[in-house]
């Protein structure tokens, strides 16, 4: 069945875009949660007009977290944790911990789950982690760990 979306559906497609779905799918969530409505010919200039405005969204959006990104990169952010004498934390410094740093340090706000850690950080000293501020941007946030 083809559908017109009208919001963004993880693995599905974007708001705008007019895709093939099963017809389960689109009868039991899509169409009575509202988040798509049935494809025909008359939709095409509503799809056309849905596209066209997610797209100056998109490039205003991507604009503004290229500025985050020059500002975030430009700061080191420095992080406070109990720790042992030989520079091992009790605890451990997670992502929510350096968005808490970062909203401190900047007044910039990202969710936790933007940032990417491959693991917590359990020594003192400096570390990189990394970003995801839009689709295609990427910042690299230098994280030094100090001793309380």
């Amino acid at each position: 069945m083809k559908v017109l979306l009208r919001n963004d559906i993880h693995g599905v497609g974007r708001r705008g875009d007019i895709v093939e779905v099963k017809s389960g799918y689109a009868r039991n969530f899509l169409l009575p949660s509202g988040a798509a409505m049935k494809a025909s010919t008359s939709t095409e200039s509503q799809a056309s007009s849905m596209r066209k405005s997610r797209d100056l969204r998109d490039a205003a959006s991507k604009e503004a977290a290229e500025a985050q990104r020059t500002i975030i990169e430009a700061q080191s952010l420095s992080i406070g944790a109990r720790a042992s004498a030989n520079g091992r934390l009790f605890g451990s410094v997670t992502e929510a911990d350096v968005v808490n740093a970062l909203r401190t340090a900047t007044g910039i706000s990202l969710d936790r789950h933007a940032i990417h850690m491959t693991e917590h950080l359990k020594e003192v000293g400096t570390a990189t982690v990394s970003a995801t501020l839009f689709e295609g941007v990427e910042a690299t946030i230098n994280v030094e760990i100090t001793a309380k």
